[in-house]
């Protein structure tokens, strides 16, 4: 099964949880223990080795916030 890698630009994300939504395998969460420079808890992946790399949350990010490298 392909495998992604995830980036995210956290001091863009305004917290929307779209990329939460959409995510088929329910690996995003937002990080509650950070606040980004615009005052959010920003986005990020709780479980990397679950990613495929179906790149659903890049495409529903509205601030182009996610990156995702496919290996």
């Amino acid at each position: 099964m392909a495998r992604g890698r995830l980036h995210f630009a956290h001091d863009r994300c305004k917290a929307c949880g779209l990329c939460i939504e959409f995510c088929p395998r329910e690996l995003l969460a937002f990080d509650l223990l950070s606040i980004n420079v615009l005052g959010y808890h920003p986005v990020a992946l709780q479980e990397p080795d679950g990613c495929t790399g179906c790149a659903l949350c890049a495409l529903m990010c509205p601030d182009l916030v996610i990156e995702v490298e496919r290996e």
